[in-house]
C-alpha cells in the first residue's frame, strides 16, 4: 500500500495508537469499517506523499501556525506548530488539545510528533476520530454516518480544498480513496466530493 513508506511510520506504532481509539474501523458493518480504513489511508497518504514525509515540506508556512490569541500562546516558539505526522497535525491549538486528550506535553514539545512513531499515529487518530476541523464532523463520523468521503476531506483540509478551493487536491484524495477501496474490496459509497 505504501511502497516508499518512511521507516518512521511503523506498524507497531500504528497498532499501539489504534488501541487507544477502539471505535476506529470498528463502527458499523464490515463495508463501513473498510470504507473508513480506506478513507483514513487515502487522507494520510495524500498528506504525507504516501507516508514518506514526517513534517510539512513547505517551511515558509511554519511561522503561520501560531495563533497568538490563544490563552496558552505558543510556548515552543512561533514557528514550532507546523504539520507533523500522518495527518500533518498543525496549529498551536491542535497541539494543545491533542496533548491534553492524549496526556502528552505537545504544546511545549510538539517535536514529539516527529520523533516518536506511536505519538505521530496517536495524533493522527485523535484528529480523525475526534476533530471536525473546518467541517461539521470528524473523518470517523463522516465515514460511519454515511456522510461520505467528501466530508472526511472537509474535516481535514476543507477550508483550503473544499467548495472549489482546490479541486485538484480533492481529486487526488478521491483517487487515493478509490484505490484503497479497491484494495480492501468495498465500494466507495456516495458523496466523494466536498
Amino acid at each position: 500500500m505504501f511502497p516508499q513508506r518512511n521507516s518512521f511510520y511503523t506498524y507497531s506504532g500504528f497498532v499501539e495508537a489504534a488501541n487507544s481509539f477502539p471505535a476506529f474501523t470498528n463502527t458499523g458493518n464490515s463495508t463501513v469499517q473498510r470504507q473508513e480504513a480506506a478513507s483514513f489511508l487515502a487522507n494520510i497518504s495524500h498528506e504525507t506523499g504516501g507516508l514518506v514525509h514526517i513534517v510539512e515540506q513547505d517551511t515558509s508556512n511554519y511561522p503561520h501556525y501560531c495563533d497568538a490569541g490563544q490563552s496558552f500562546g505558543c510556548p515552543a516558539g512561533n514557528d514550532a506548530y507546523y504539520g507533523r505526522g500522518p495527518i500533518q497535525l498543525s496549529w498551536n491549538f491542535n497541539y494543545n488539545a491533542a496533548g491534553n486528550d492524549l496526556g502528552l506535553p505537545l504544546l511545549t514539545n510538539p517535536w514529539l510528533v516527529e520523533q516518536n512513531a506511536t505519538v505521530a499515529w496517536q495524533t493522527a487518530l485523535w484528529f480523525w476520530v475526534t476533530q471536525s476541523g473546518a467541517g461539521s464532523m470528524s473523518g470517523h463520523t463522516a465515514m460511519t454516518s454515511g456522510a461520505g468521503f467528501g466530508e472526511s476531506i472537509r474535516s481535514i483540509n476543507g477550508s483550503l480544498e473544499c467548495n472549489g478551493g482546490n479541486p485538484g487536491q480533492v481529486q487526488s484524495r478521491i483517487n487515493l480513496y478509490t484505490n484503497f477501496t479497491n484494495v480492501l474490496g468495498v465500494p466507495t459509497g456516495d458523496n466523494l466530493w466536498c
